[in-house]
């Protein structure tokens, strides 16, 4: 999001609508709109005045690139520095809606940012198309002066990936930020520094953290940086102080009140103190706020003040349960501290042991936050309400937890992740949280490599293992990997050719390889792969299948998705890998397997009768025996409101009531009609009476409302047209009517015979057909809403005339 400089409007980019797209939204309220679609893309907005922005953009397709595409040859050449494309920063003026390139840069664009005053332009280009891969050579980075036109060459040596590049509001200078490791020639990962590069002088000064671990995020509000540092499981907000006129900071701490450590700076303004933020716990989905950073000149800590969400994202969840969560903290590997985030059962009860599933993240450089985390990847809360304890553990490599934690598996991988987890584990069956035979564990990409790993080493630990995008065989991965050169030279300590022990060639592509030792398997093992993956190429997951398939001692199951990435897109694939993992856990952890029949179709009418046997009935009668006697089923509209009878009132239910009520043989489940006002209100006043509870019929409102819903469910109900067999017009009704008029039989049928209406959250059958029913006019006389099965549901009618008396029913309402 970007503000407008007055503060009214956000300007964002969506794939809310096909095509590039920039838009708008006014804070005051109202829809976003659009404001321009662009032909070759666009990503990465900033303002140049209050009237142009700037973003980056390619330059269309070549002729080259255009003859390709005629001649439908999409040949991948991997090597083809020559058509290496660079994207470029433009301007776009708001108010005459021109385009300006701004820049004449030869290779793509990384990062960038522009002076408040428009003047001046820093940015970052990716000089090979396998940076990724091999880290060399390092980007060039360009400090632009706009008006004269002039570039001059930045960072040449010394800084490892300069990034995140915001200038001050005195155009005197920029932020950047970049990162420490021990092997920066493979961009190894590491902690994140900060510095200030002054304008005037041409050098850069290192900003003054006062924090050993690093920072999380920046956003620069006027000339003052606003950070987010590095704490484990959580960050913590500081605001550092530039001084006038001189290059030098105070930091301030920040606090968020209640919501402190689980805040995500968004964006700040570029005038005045208005800011955009988020906010989540491992309970709370995220909520985006507008607030206000307010600075008290006497205290030393500023204030984030929200003022209110700016938009309710998931409603739904907020009638979800949440499982309750903790940081967990223990002793790890050499008796360092390892964190991670504890998820409890949803039914949890002190004293009890559950099963507990390992859900492992990837990177190694990522880490598990102490907020909202729910996936396709990794779902804590579906598992947590299976009854099963989950832990994310930030094992050591993870990122946030300092230097010397993330790298202490380099040149060391495995080892001391393998001790943090089984270690965690451990914690928490002795503590009798967790069954140590009831132990699952799954994990994405680097997740997954430590996943199969624990398979390895510790064969008869886990139940059941979902390993996803994960290695198998560190020397294959060195060249099919998009960045395995990078990250295998940084972990593994050089390539496999590498004689590092004496064997003329590097050991630990082999010793590191669970491949090697897949025959120690015992753990039903379900392997999920995009086949498009370029980070984790899916042939790993076919060497891994290979392995498990031959050696065959553990079940196995290998699926990859078609045209999926390293990470999985589409949402038939996310919900296809969930469904399969959990089925998995189902099986081999849960014990709760429930298998698929194949040829049963959920929507068929075998399903619909099986729907309907499985409500609540008694000896065939529909209805629950209360005090020993039989009454109508009730289910809620919606959390604490209301129920309504599921179906209408029975002529078995009526005659608990009437015993001298009379029906046809077979008819127990058939709606009680035929019967007055006088009479329906009878009845509710003695369930009342005899269940203790408060049931009535319903009123006009509601009647209103249920009829809106019987009218759309009429047209698949028991309603003239069912009888007709087409929709007749209403010049057709009475020579129909006359043809109907020789049925000796009733039109109505048992409760439940044709498919549900939803009603909020409650299914309700028969709403739109059968029985029309009585509701209580506010006058105390009759109403009825709905259809009866002699009536037409006709669209162009608002209320239909009523139905004879024996084609008339009621549905009670019960109080909350």
């Amino acid at each position: 999001p970007l503000f407008s400089p007055d503060g009214k409007l956000i300007y964002f980019l969506s794939s809310r609508e096909k095509g590039k797209k920039l838009w708008a939204l006014p804070l005051a309220g109202g829809e976003p709109y659009e404001i321009k679609t662009f032909d070759n893309g666009l990503s990465n907005l900033q303002w140049l005045s209050d009237s142009t922005l700037t973003f980056v953009a390619s330059e269309g397709k070549t002729l080259y690139e255009t003859e390709l595409e005629t001649k439908k040859d999409f040949v991948e050449v991997v090597e083809d520095t020559a058509h290496f494309k660079p994207t470029r920063i433009f301007s776009f003026n708001l108010k005459n809606k021109t385009i300006k390139r701004l820049t004449d840069n030869h290779y793509p664009v990384g990062g960038y940012a522009v002076s408040k005053d428009g003047n001046w332009l820093v940015s970052s280009h990716i000089r090979s198309p396998h940076y990724g891969a091999d880290a060399q050579p390092a980007p060039e980075y360009f400090l632009w002066n706009l008006p004269t036109g002039q570039k001059t060459k930045l960072f040449e040596q010394g800084y490892q990936t300069p990034g995140n590049f915001a200038f001050t509001a005195d155009h005197r200078g920029f932020y950047f930020t970049s990162q420490q490791s021990s092997d920066p020639q493979w961009n190894g990962a590491g902690i994140s520094l900060l510095h200030y590069y002054d304008l005037a002088t041409r050098t850069a000064l290192p900003v003054p953290l006062a924090w050993e671990w690093g920072l999380s995020d920046l956003e620069v509000w006027g000339n003052h940086a606003l950070v987010a540092l590095a704490n484990g499981p959580t960050n913590t907000l500081a605001l550092l102080e530039k001084a006038p006129n001189a290059n030098t900071w105070a930091k301030r701490g920040l606090s968020a009140g209640a919501m402190t450590e689980h805040v995500r700076l968004l964006k700040l303004a570029d005038r005045g103190n208005q800011l955009i933020f988020s906010y989540s716990t491992p309970s709370v989905p995220p909520q985006v706020h507008v607030g206000k950073l307010v600075v008290e000149a006497k205290k030393n800590q500023a204030t984030l003040q929200t003022d209110g969400e700016l938009v309710t994202l998931n409603p739904g969840f907020k009638t979800k349960t949440k499982a309750k969560t903790e940081v967990m903290r223990w002793a790890g590997w050499k008796n360092e501290e390892v964190t991670g985030i504890l998820y409890y059962p949803h039914n949890y009860q002190p004293g009890r042991a559950y099963p507990l599933v390992l859900s492992i993240h990837g990177g190694p450089a990522g880490a598990d936050l102490d907020e909202w985390g729910e996936s396709w990847a990794s779902y804590p809360n579906l598992l947590a309400q299976k009854g099963a304890f989950v832990l994310q553990p930030n094992y050591h490599g993870s990122s946030n937890h300092g230097l010397a934690f993330m790298e202490s598996i380099k040149k060391n991988y495995y080892d001391p992740e393998m001790e943090d987890i089984t270690k965690g584990v451990n914690v928490l069956i002795e503590k009798g949280l967790a069954h140590r035979d009831s132990l699952g564990v799954m994990g994405w990409s680097n997740g997954a490599i430590l996943t199969t790993m624990l398979t390895v080493r510790y064969p008869d630990l886990f139940k059941v293992a979902a390993p996803g995008a994960g290695d198998v065989n560190w020397t294959s991965d060195f060249g099919t990997c998009q960045f395995g050169v990078s990250f295998d030279q940084s972990y593994f300590g050089g390539a496999p050719w590498d004689d590092l022990g004496g064997k003329n060639y590097n050991e630990a592509y082999i010793t590191k390889s669970p491949l090697f030792e897949l025959e120690k398997v015992k753990t039903p093992t379900i392997i999920f792969h995009g086949s498009e993956d370029r980070q984790v190429p899916r042939d790993q997951g076919h060497e891994y299948y290979r392995a498990l398939q031959q050696v065959g001692k553990a079940p196995v199951r290998f699926l990859w998705f078609p045209g999926a990435y390293h990470g999985l897109a589409k949402l038939t694939h996310q919900l296809r890998k969930m469904n399969e993992e959990i089925a998995w856990f189902d099986k081999y952890l849960f014990k709760k397997e429930k298998p698929e029949n194949e040829a049963f179709k959920r929507n068929s009418p075998l399903a619909e009768l099986l729907k309907r046997d499985s409500l609540a009935s008694q000896n065939g009668q529909l209805g629950l025996l209360v005090n020993n006697l039989l009454v109508p089923e009730t289910v809620p509209v919606k959390k604490d409101s209301i129920a309504l009878g599921r179906f209408e009132v029975t002529n078995a239910q009526y005659r608990a009531h009437a015993p001298a009520h009379a029906y046809p043989s077979g008819h127990d489940n058939h709606p009680a009609t035929g019967l007055s006002l006088a009479q329906a209100q009878a009845y509710v006043q003695w369930l009342s009476e005899k269940t203790g509870a408060k049931y009535r019929l319903p009123n006009e409102r509601e009647a209103k409302a249920l009829h809106a819903q019987a009218k759309t469910a009429a047209a698949s109900e028991n309603t003239l047209a069912y009888w007709a067999g087409y929709t007749p017009t209403v010049d057709e009704l009475p020579a129909l009517r006359q043809k109907m008029a020789e049925a000796k039989s009733s039109l109505l049928k048992a409760g439940g015979s044709f498919k549900p209406t939803k009603a909020g959250a409650a299914e309700l059958y028969d709403l739109g057909g059968n029985a029309a029913e009585y509701h209580l006019k506010a006058d105390g006389t009759a109403g009825t809403y709905g259809y009866a099965a002699p009536q037409l549901a006709d669209a162009t009618q608002e209320t239909p005339p009523p139905p004879a008396p024996a084609y008339v029913g009621w549905r009670v309402v019960k109080e909350k």
